[in-house]
């Protein structure tokens, strides 16, 4: 039977997360309870990374808000080079598959209900394409911002990534076992795009909105994320976006007029399955862990959300759980790790029982 212990880090910037060979987050969802979120630990260590330490980001402080804001971070959807296995960088000259129209239409209908005052969205064809798949027939015109292109990989776009290695050689190599310290052409791409994606933060945060949609690029997606909770480029690859993968930060004022506070609400959540089988960005995962959350309680409408996990489920948390359950029935799920809260207890059991 195996465990893993989750520690709750990484829901302020404030906090430090210091290296080590693996690491473990929380992610809270305000989607439906019983929402489903994964972790997946890759095999290596991150101490690969190399020279650059993976802990607190060094940055200014970010700028002070007048009012809470959401904002909502979209990958475009599957592009033709994305099809072919091609090197995009921030090259320009793939579009959006079927698919990629399709994962774009079913993110549109996930984010229906989303009261967005403003949208941007990288210049690039594949994800301004997806920007206006989900914008819609929204009046507001999408803004445009060249800072949110895709990470700049120079000589390495356009090739097939067997290309690179037999042309590159070392240096592909270095991409991929140490990207922080990947330099090209006289550049460090890495560092380039967290320096490009902090600067993003100031101008989103400096818009008079409430909530905000994003739509860009796997690469810059992750920036945007490390960034905003204080992870430095040794981060890079950790924080995976799928194609139209849908990441969530909420930003509240700080009492003292400062930098506001950051909580990561969601991660990658995808128009497919959140369990299906697969690899994490190619690489085979060591170990799973699915994070669950307990389905509404009786508490719900009256105590806190502290509190509202010590009330047992009400009859919505129940069939919350069991959908869960099935969810995760073609899982072989190995142990089940659960919170002694009656409405975490009763979920775990839900499981527990469809698995048996």
């Amino acid at each position: 039977m195996l465990s893993f212990p989750v520690t709750p880090s990484l829901l302020n910037h404030s906090h430090l997360l210091h290296h080590r060979p693996y690491f473990s987050f929380t992610v809270r969802s305000s989607s439906s309870s019983s929402a489903v979120q994964e972790v997946e630990e890759s095999s290596k260590s991150t101490a690969d990374a190399g020279e650059l330490s993976s802990e607190l980001y060094v940055s200014p402080p970010f700028p002070q808000i007048r009012a809470a804001k959401r904002v909502v971070l979209v990958r475009h959807g599957q592009s033709t080079w994305n099809a072919e296995g091609r090197i995009q960088g921030s090259s320009d000259f793939s579009v959006l598959t079927k698919k990629g129209e399709a994962q774009a239409e079913t993110s549109r209908q996930m984010l229906f209900d989303e009261s967005f005052d403003v949208c941007f969205s990288s210049p690039l064809i594949r994800s301004k394409r997806t920007a206006e798949i989900i914008w819609g027939n929204r009046k507001e015109e999408i803004l445009t911002d060249y800072d949110l292109r895709e990470i700049d990989l120079y000589s390495f776009q356009g090739l097939l990534k067997h290309e690179g290695k037999t042309k590159f050689g070392p240096a592909y190599r270095q991409w991929q076992v140490n990207p922080a310290n990947f330099s090209i052409d006289g550049h460090y791409p890495v560092r380039e795009l967290w320096a490009r994606a902090r600067n993003c933060w100031t101008k989103i945060l400096a818009h008079e909105s409430k909530s905000v949609l994003v739509v860009a690029h796997n690469a810059v997606n992750q920036a945007l994320v490390a960034t905003a909770i204080g992870l430095g480029t040794g981060f890079f690859r950790i924080l995976l976006q799928s194609n139209c993968g849908v990441s969530v930060l909420d930003f509240t004022p700080s009492v003292d007029g400062g930098s506001p506070h950051i909580c990561l609400n969601r991660l990658n959540q995808t128009p497919n399955s959140p369990v299906a089988a697969g690899s994490s960005g190619g690489r085979k995962a060591s170990k799973r862990i699915i994070l669950v959350c307990y389905g509404t309680t009786q508490g719900d409408s009256e105590a806190s959300v502290a509190y509202s996990a010590e009330q047992p489920m009400n009859m919505l948390g129940i069939i919350q759980a069991q959908k869960t359950a099935e969810l995760l029935l073609d899982l072989n799920v190995s142990s089940i790790v659960s919170s002694p809260k009656n409405a975490c207890v009763q979920t775990a059991e839900a499981i527990s029982r469809v698995s048996s």
